[in-house]
């Protein structure tokens, strides 16, 4: 799993917006979104799939940043809070024990799947 901060300015503003934002919570298994255009998306496809499944939404006057991340940022008047994808196959008790906003930093990883006792 990867962890890539992806930001992007367009020109045409809520319709093309929205469609990034859809089809970055598709791709990714958890995402963050600390500013209005930029995300943390953890997922396992590589930077230049992403690139290629958003590239059909942009215009050729807008940009798209696709990297790679490793360390904490640094924020200021913002936070991460991470979202993780919503899971149907999950039973209830899961998903109600796991909510699907994760607080960041987290000292365990915010994405491992969480144990169900019996």
């Amino acid at each position: 799993m990867r962890t890539y901060l992806i930001a992007y300015d367009v020109a045409e503003a809520n319709t093309v917006k929205h469609a990034i934002a859809t089809e970055l919570m598709r791709i990714g298994s958890a995402w963050a979104r600390p500013l209005e255009a930029t995300w943390y998306v953890q997922t396992d496809i590589a930077g230049d799939d992403i690139e290629q499944r958003l590239s059909h939404l942009l215009d050729t006057d807008d940009g798209l940043l696709i990297q790679p991340v490793q360390d904490a940022a640094t924020l200021c008047n913002t936070a991460l809070r991470w979202f993780r994808q919503r899971r149907d196959d999950l039973p209830v008790e899961t998903v109600t024990r796991a909510p699907n906003v994760v607080a960041f930093p987290s000292v365990r990883p915010p994405f491992a799947d969480t144990a169900v006792a019996a």
